[in-house]
């Protein structure tokens, strides 16, 4: 990363005490600066044998809950996830400095929503997700407007219906890290991390700071 930050820093005092809502404050003034796909995260897994992998995805909304995003749940992300129900996501917003990572427990979206969001999307992209065997081999890239062509001609005149395998994942975090660029090097990390998460009503967020 460049050398020359700016002296716009990070304290304790200036974060919310929930780190969703502190994540809200800095999506929006992202949003603000009209980035193109200011939605865009990179989101790792680990495979069976601890392999990681990571790969851009779009978020799709957040709330108190946690993160979401859609996909194919035989994927390798969805297979990762199936598998061991455990994420990281990293958002780098460089022109303002900022970078937020996220660690946490992934698990499907309830149905509803993700029949929800499903439907709103074009059609092209329902078909597609109808389609593609995501992640996995195809001899070329006529087999795959082959499989494009006969999902069309099989939902003719019909709406397309969601895959079962097809839907969203919910990351609880249980760690939120906020960076905030500064000169030097000495930049500002404070982590939120979920203290008694398996007991909801004592479940609470512990605020640290990290050396740069």
């Amino acid at each position: 990363m460049r050398e020359h930050y700016s002296e716009v820093g990070l304290s304790e005092a200036d974060v919310a005490n929930d780190p969703m809502l502190q994540f809200e404050a800095w999506f929006k003034a992202w949003v603000a600066t009209e980035p193109y796909d200011a939605n865009a995260c990179i989101v790792a897994t680990v495979d069976a044998d601890g392999w990681p992998s990571a790969r851009a995805v779009l978020l799709k909304g957040f709330d108190a809950r946690g993160f979401v995003f859609y996909t194919n749940r035989r994927s390798a992300k969805g297979s990762d996830l199936e598998l061991n129900g455990r994420a990281a996501l990293c958002f780098l917003w460089h022109p303002l400095e900022r970078q937020v990572r996220v660690v946490g427990s992934a698990e499907h979206l309830p149905n509803a929503e993700s029949d929800a969001y499903f439907a709103s999307r074009p059609r092209g992209s329902q078909i597609a997700a109808c389609a593609s065997p995501q992640s996995q081999p195809i001899s070329n890239r006529s087999e795959l407007d082959r499989l494009v062509s006969q999902t069309e001609a099989s939902y003719e005149g019909v709406d397309v219906p969601r895959p079962q395998h097809w839907g969203g994942y919910l990351v609880r975090p249980q760690l939120v890290e906020f960076w905030q660029g500064r000169r030097n090097r000495l930049h500002d990390r404070l982590r939120f991390v979920l203290e008694d998460s398996a007991n909801e009503a004592k479940a609470r967020w512990r605020l640290e700071r990290l050396a740069p």
